[in-house]
């Protein structure tokens, strides 16, 4: 899961699996793959970054 904050300042976990886009509009909306839609204060290229540091921990806890 990664850690993202919401307009209003609330911190959410989402799991990157089920992120299908995102959008900047000038904020960047993230669309899961369940349909639902959330605005956070991140750019899409901080968003991304947290998804690859994510995976890099993942393959270095287990062997890959």
């Amino acid at each position: 899961m990664i850690k993202l904050t919401k307009l209003n300042g609330e911190e959410i976990y989402i799991n990157p699996d089920l992120i299908e886009k995102m959008e900047c509009y000038p904020n960047t909306t993230i669309l899961l793959t369940t349909g639902k839609n959330t605005i956070v204060k991140e750019t899409p290229d901080e968003v991304v970054n947290r998804i690859i540091e994510l995976k890099k921990k993942y393959a270095a806890n287990h062997g890959g």
